[in-house]
């Protein structure tokens, strides 16, 4: 890609990978080790005519949800993930992140001293 001038990397991770989440150690590291190494290939590729993008979606209807007891905030069909994940890809953005309002309220979180985070995670994420 880098010799033709011209490609687009896209990985699909989670809005998991934003901040650690209860009782999501494991799966929130990996998602967010994959962001991080799209965001260093982002400044490495940048200028060369290759685009990288890091979609992050939160819950989408699919076999993989089906089934789940656990709540799942702003559960999106489908169709509508598919949606975004073009639009995001067809604008070359670098990160699509969504449903809005949740990627949102996950990314306010990262300025939060950790103890508040922490203690809202307790209260609010982990109900």
């Amino acid at each position: 890609m880098i010799a033709r001038g011209h490609g687009h990397l896209v990985g699909v991770f989670s809005l998991a990978g934003i901040r650690g989440l209860p009782k999501t150690a494991p799966y929130s590291a990996s998602k967010a080790a994959l962001s991080t190494f799209l965001e260093s290939l982002h400044v490495d590729l940048s200028g060369s005519g290759v685009f990288v993008t890091d979609v992050r979606p939160g819950y989408v209807k699919t076999d993989l949800t089906a089934g789940r007891t656990y709540k799942m905030p702003m559960l999106m069909e489908l169709s509508d993930a598919v949606d975004v994940i073009m639009r995001g890809l067809d604008a070359r953005a670098p990160i699509v992140a969504f449903p809005k309002p949740l990627a949102s309220a996950l990314g306010a979180t990262r300025i939060l001293p950790e103890r508040a985070y922490v203690q809202l995670a307790r209260r609010v994420i982990a109900r």
